[in-house]
């Protein structure tokens, strides 16, 4: 179909369902979504020619503080993007009367995309990968925390894994999981976590840039959602030092396109797994520290990176081992895939994936033998290299890694480096609680 044919048709649709108004969102460097409401009678227009929008929008800081020097602000006269829906992305939102979403890409003018935004860089890997002959099939698994939204404390206390009076405590917690079905997030299981009022609520892959769609949608329909009925969904790495962390397992296999199965699985190998997916997994290690830098993108991320936490805490990998950096898993069946458990719960979605899928080629690339299993728990070696144990660390191994760069793009990793040294400074400028408390007096 044509994109005229097919804006024609999504919009005739709508009017069809009594939609009203649809809104425009765009991935933000952080994974939140920045958007514009559009009335219906309004959407053709823009969808056609695009919306502006300011096209500083993925240099704005956590504190959405504008970033100097990222070159898309003053350097550029704060100047406009386009926002370009994707018809693919579109849903209707149940909890917003007369009222759907979709996800837009960015771009300064036909054929000119916005380079550093991070669904065009997910898209882009997603690009190389078929070039290559792959299809990439990911999913992210999140753990949050569902809070009162005036107090900010949990709903309960305790350590309640799986407690089944936990999983639905509120009836919230019913409500949510028919919403996410209803906008394409195809929960398939849904429970407490191990803190007071932690949860973890998975939905099935997808293949291309739909799998990081769906979990960006995820991720704002939990906060949106939570905020409207008075509680606070928060993915934050590590909200209190005596509260569990908050992770994001992002699972990746390579799918044959013709076959159309999983090019990580091989019967004839005694452990199941295809060269192509130990060069992939060895991929990820040599790229790690760059790696984690993306995936954990706030000092808070590194509270969490520490032995003893079911968070890996080196470098390494192995056959279904929760204390790895990379788990190998279902190595028996089609479904071989790699779980890289790095990456914190708060990671924009679009880019956790991108930083895997980007190591896990350039792994593809060199056919680099993969260093050794570990034998017993990966946190429990002391001969492998430790994970860069705070923000400016890992800044810095993603700066040197050249590879990572080419592969990311360098106009999203000047945008990104700028912006996150940018919240690390103010980071490092305050004065915490803890400092006053214990020094204040005494001194």
């Amino acid at each position: 179909m044509a994109p005229s044919d097919r804006i024609s048709e999504s919009i005739s649709k709508l009017k069809k369902e009594d939609v009203r108004y649809v809104r425009f969102e765009l991935p933000d460097t952080h994974g939140t979504s920045r958007s514009k409401v559009v009335p219906i009678e309004k959407v053709e227009g823009y969808a056609r020619r695009g919306l502006n929008f300011y096209g500083g929008i993925i240099a704005l800081d956590s504190a959405a503080g504008v970033v100097g020097g990222s070159g898309l602000h003053e350097e550029i006269k704060y100047r406009d993007q386009k926002l370009i829906p994707d018809f693919d992305t579109l849903q209707i939102l149940p909890w917003v009367p007369g009222t759907s979403k979709v996800i837009c890409d960015a771009e300064w003018g036909p054929n000119d995309p916005v380079k550093g935004s991070p669904r065009y860089v997910f898209k882009s890997l997603v690009a190389q990968a078929a070039n290559m002959g792959y299809e990439v099939m990911t999913g992210h698994e999140f753990e949050y925390y569902l809070l009162n939204g005036e107090t900010r404390e949990p709903l309960f206390g305790g350590f309640q894994i799986f407690n089944s009076t936990r999983n639905n405590y509120v009836p919230f917690l019913d409500e949510v999981l028919d919403h996410l079905q209803a906008v394409g997030v195809d929960v398939i299981t849904h429970n407490c976590e191990y803190s007071p009022a932690q949860f973890e609520t998975n939905f099935g892959p997808a293949i291309g840039v739909a799998a990081a769609d769906k979990a960006f949608t995820f991720k704002n329909a939990m906060k949106e959602l939570a905020h409207r009925a008075g509680y606070l969904a928060t993915f934050m790495a590590k909200p209190s030092a005596d509260m569990s962390g908050c992770g994001c397992h992002v699972h990746m296999t390579l799918l044959g396109k013709n076959a159309g199965k999983s090019a990580f699985h091989d019967p004839k190998a005694s452990d199941g797994m295809s060269e192509l997916s130990k060069h992939f997994t060895q991929g990820i290690l040599d790229h790690a520290d760059a790696l984690v830098a993306i995936c954990n993108p706030t000092p808070n991320c590194y509270r969490r990176l520490k032995p003893h936490t079911f968070a890996p805490s080196n470098v390494g990998w192995a056959i279904d081992d929760r204390t790895a950096m990379v788990r190998i898993k279902d190595t028996e069946n089609e479904n071989a895939h790699v779980e890289m458990r790095a990456a914190s719960s708060l990671s924009n979605p679009y880019l956790s994936a991108a930083a895997m899928l980007a190591a896990g080629l350039l792994g593809i690339k060199a056919k680099r033998a993969p260093q050794p299993q570990v034998d017993g728990p990966s946190e429990m070696n002391a001969d492998l290299p430790k994970l860069p144990q705070n923000l400016g660390a890992a800044l810095e191994g993603l700066e040197a890694d050249a590879e990572m760069r080419a592969m990311l793009g360098e106009d999203f990793v000047h945008v990104f480096t700028s912006v996150k040294r940018f919240e690390l400074a103010r980071f490092n400028n305050h004065v915490t609680d803890w400092e006053r408390d214990e020094y204040l007096e005494v001194y």
